[in-house]
């Protein structure tokens, strides 16, 4: 072999950073800080399959906007400086103020083993309870229900089951935009199975536009219509008496209950808003149908009543015994990459570690175990009431890892405001510009972490699939990993012997050891056959469920016995309080918001963000509202309107469309104060908690909605990052060659004109002007290379971006091209706006094959790989199938 050829770099195999899927994915580096990007086919949670965010990864590694080095008060500082300033503030603060004063704020994109050293730290060195976690925000309703029913935090089933069920209902669950790859599964086991699809959602989104029966309910009343189920259940002669009789308690109790809620399918309607036929035939599909998943996320957790509802749910299982058998069973889809791990650990106030909790023996249980000389005893805050606490002085140091609470937190402007009066405020963070890295106390610290595809690790998915996160690009700058950072303030805190990990592997072997501690059976989550896991094996792992006990079986299913862990080993039937909506709507705040997400980001962007492909296909902040309520404000498609609660306003985008119900609006929170000037839709929700849960209420917002009455409009590309003057809207998105701005202005197309050359003084300018009817296109040159380019028109004639793009991907147009800029008419076509993002294939393209004889989502395919990949864009392919062949046959 020649000494100058190198073999070719090695596929590493790792786990998707997004949601709680846990996709395998092959990460091959390309020696210049990126990487190929491929599913593992040999990953048993998507066999090769991505979705549109797993497919772009490789397009989110640069190190543009990283946090590099360490920061205290916005000055460049050395680790030592860095982490003596942390030691010393908490130590402190600890005197001072009692070590109660100390919160961490925690996230479900940290791996397990910096979850496990974070909570280790907090909960027995340094005796604070409050540690929360964003999953708060996410799956902890879901997780009281478990306890509830089952006596622990139990996934009972797995996705297997989703390709074995005859019949899947999904609950308050955008499964296609949110967890692309399992409906994949679904879709498929429609194919073959014939499988029926249920949907419940008040808003009819692009999983419900699949749905074989889709349930437009009202909101929040989750729990009629499976109290109305239940009763129909048992007034059918429906329910599985046996396992009733054999392994459960409390059901005459709850029926009783689930009576008084909706007695019968006309009162379940009534009460749901549903028609009665389309009741009658839910409730006979469930009761007729042996194999039944019914998989429920953020529209049931996100919710004052949350526990409640998960609840509702699992009581329709337990009763007719489909729980823990193959094709049925309730199924928590899992928002974050490691929610579970977080759970798995301790990571939310209300859990010590190890799935234990705080009855007297479990706390002297993990005491012992960890030799923790400050060992908690009791529940911490958990996320609402922690961030009130800061507001209240209460907290006065606050430790946030991975998370950025000032966009998703509920009342994030009281939440910024807040964090100001902080002794110390630490954040861990990959981001330099985040919201929350933005921020400041009164003495701040910014730590640079490690971000995917650097740090090394594990998460679980949700269906307790433990998978490794491996890193394969290097460190940047000074950048470390969490579980690190934390052991070094530890050792500074005088903890030096518990925290002397040599590695991620270590930390993993003391957290599967406790996981087996005097176990015995007695909690479910065991993994102790892991427990003396060599570095070697570490690092090869492959994805194993649990639990994963060192003597009996490994299990993908649990409950199949009948056995629970409640203290007699029965579950429990669990009796729900009527619907009702946290707030009501009033004169001022007559609608009801709804937030959540969009197909082709995550969180607050600032991973995905990076992607010009998934920028395209959602690249303005928006908000959903039915015609009915749009004409009366005189509300047309695409204006900008100004939706107002009592806790604060944005700026958003109106997409009128009977998707949503009358009465109702719908935002996504991803939009940051880094990617939109008034767009942070959690400053809008009041966020009223889940008594049992903690969980708040972000599905259901009295707000009010008008017309912002803009001038004009445009865009502004340039090659690198642009601000805009104060008091113009704007929101930003990466966009092929660099980043592009739309816009919003009460200025003239005379003030904009200035604006560009003032801006580009020194650059060659062509422009073309027509003041009089407010129109302005200007293309900056230097050097004969394409630099920036802005189009601006009076608001209801707002210029398209697409064909600019397109022109601005090449650095040097040609002559035509120079042209298209200033004349906004471009000689060749588009391909219009994104609707594929896996392969990258616009409207106008989708369109054209249609017209040339695709009839189908499978020879739209054939033609063009539109929805060939995830099958995401699918709804949106057949929703243009027939509008497109109508407009052909006129």
């Amino acid at each position: 072999m020649n000494a100058h050829v190198q073999a070719p770099p090695s596929p590493v195999k790792t786990t998707c950073p997004y949601c709680g899927v846990g996709c395998g994915v092959l990460a091959t580096p390309d020696g210049q800080g990126g990487a190929d990007i491929a599913g593992d086919t040999g990953h048993p949670a998507n066999f090769g399959r991505l979705c549109s965010k797993g497919s772009a990864l490789g397009e989110t590694l640069s190190l543009d906007n990283r946090l590099l080095y360490p920061q205290v008060d916005g000055i460049r500082a050395s680790w030592e400086s860095a982490l003596g300033t942390v030691a010393g503030s908490l130590r402190r603060i600890a005197e001072q103020h009692g070590p109660d004063s100390i919160a961490f704020y925690l996230s479900g994109q940290l791996l397990t083993e910096d979850y496990y050293v974070a909570n280790k730290l907090a909960k027995g060195f340094l005796g604070t309870p409050h540690v929360d976690t964003n999953s708060r925000l996410c799956m902890s309703s879901a997780v009281a229900a478990h306890r509830r029913a089952f006596g622990s935090d139990t996934v009972p089933g797995c996705y297997e089951d989703l390709d074995e069920a005859d019949l899947i209902v999904l609950v308050g669950s955008n499964t296609a935009w949110c967890h692309p790859i399992l409906f994949r599964r679904m879709v498929d086991a429609r194919a073959k199975r014939g499988t029926k699809l249920v949907v419940i959602d008040p808003r009819r989104t692009q999983t419900g536009e699949e749905a074989d029966l889709f349930l437009g309910l009202k909101p929040g009343t989750d729990t009629a219509l499976f109290s109305g189920l239940l009763v129909h259940l048992a007034s059918t002669g429906s329910l599985d008496y046996r396992f009733v009789l054999d392994h459960t308690s409390g059901l005459d109790g709850t029926l009783e209950r689930a009576r008084a809620i909706a007695p019968t399918v006309a009162a379940t309607a009534a009460a749901t808003g549903l028609s009665e036929t389309d009741v009658a035939r839910f409730f006979e599909l469930f009761a007729r149908t042996k194999r039944v998943v019914t998989a429920f996320s953020q529209g049931v957790n996100q919710s004052a009543q949350g526990t409640d509802k998960g609840n509702a749910i699992i009581n329709c299982h337990l009763a007719t015994g489909r729980i823990g058998q193959p094709g049925a069973g309730p199924f928590s889809l899992t928002g974050q990459p490691n929610a579970m791990g977080g759970r798995e650990v301790g990571g939310l106030a209300n859990m010590l570690a190890a799935h234990m909790h705080f009855t007297p023996e479990e706390v002297d249980r993990v005491r012992r175990f960890w030799s923790a000389p400050n060992i908690i005893t009791g529940e911490g805050m958990k996320a609402v009431a922690l961030f009130e606490a800061i507001e209240r002085g209460k907290i006065k140091a606050l430790w946030v890892m991975g998370t950025n609470p000032i966009v998703s937190m509920p009342r994030a402007d009281l939440i910024r405001e807040s964090l100001k009066s902080l002794d110390l405020y630490v954040v861990s963070e990959a981001v330099a510009d985040s919201d929350s890295a933005r921020a400041t106390g009164k003495k701040t610290v910014l730590l640079p972490a490690l971000a995917w595809g650097e740090k090394d690790g594990t998460v679980t998915n949700s269906e307790r699939r433990i998978s490794r996160q491996r890193g394969f690009l290097k460190a940047p700058g000074e950048a470390r990993a969490d579980w690190q950072i934390v052991c070094d303030v530890a050792k500074r805190l005088g903890h030096a012997q518990a925290f002397a990990y040599s590695g991620a592997a270590a930390i993993f072997r003391e957290h599967a050891s406790l996981s087996a501690f005097e176990n015995n059976g007695s909690r479910d989550f065991d993994i102790g056959a892991l427990s003396d896991l060599a570095d070697t094996a570490y690092a090869a792992a492959t994805p194993l469920q649990w639990p994963l006990p060192k003597r009996g079986k490994a299990r993908a299913r649990l409950f199949a016995d009948g056995q629970f862990y409640t203290f007699d080993k029965r579950a429990r039937f669990v009796a729900v309080q009527p619907p009702a909506l946290a707030q009501a709507v009033s004169e001022d705040y007559p609608l009801v918001l709804n937030t959540g997400r969009v197909r082709d980001h995550w969180h607050t962007m600032t991973r995905t963000g990076k992607s010009q492909r998934l920028s395209a296909h959602r690249s303005l902040p928006f908000v959903e509202i039915h015609p009915d309520d749009a004409v009366p404000l005189g509300l047309r498609e695409g204006d900008l309107a100004r939706i107002a609660t009592p806790h604060g306003t944005v700026t958003l985008e109106t997409m009128i469309t009977d998707a949503v119900r009358p009465g109702n609006l719908f935002a996504t929170f991803h939009w940051s104060a880094a990617t939109a000037s008034d767009a942070r839709v959690g400053a809008l929700v009041r966020g009223i908690p889940d008594p049992v849960s903690g969980q708040p209420e972000l599905k259901a917002t009295p707000a009010g909605i008008a017309l912002v009455p803009y001038r004009n409009r445009g865009f502004l590309l340039t090659r690198g990052e642009q601000a805009l003057p104060e008091g113009w809207w704007w929101a930003r998105a990466t966009i092929a060659g660099g980043s592009g701005l739309q816009f919003a202005t009460q200025e003239s197309s005379r003030a904009v004109a200035l604006m560009m050359r003032g801006l580009f003084q020194g650059h060659e300018l062509a422009e073309y002007a027509d003041h009089a009817r407010g129109r302005y296109r200007c293309a900056v040159y230097e050097a004969g290379r394409l630099v920036a380019c802005l189009a601006l028109a009076p608001a209801e004639a707002r210029p398209s971006w697409e064909e600019a793009k397109a022109l601005f991907a090449e650095t040097e147009p040609d002559p035509a091209a120079r042209r298209s800029l200033l004349s906004g008419r471009a000689e060749t076509a588009s391909a219009g706006p994104t609707v594929c993002a896996c392969h990258g294939v616009g409207l106008d393209v989708i369109a054209g094959v249609i017209a040339a004889g695709a009839g189908t989502v499978e020879a739209v395919g054939a033609a063009c790989k539109a929805g060939t990949n995830c099958g995401s864009c699918i709804p949106e392919i057949r929703k243009l199938l027939p509008e497109a062949l109508a407009r052909n046959a006129a």
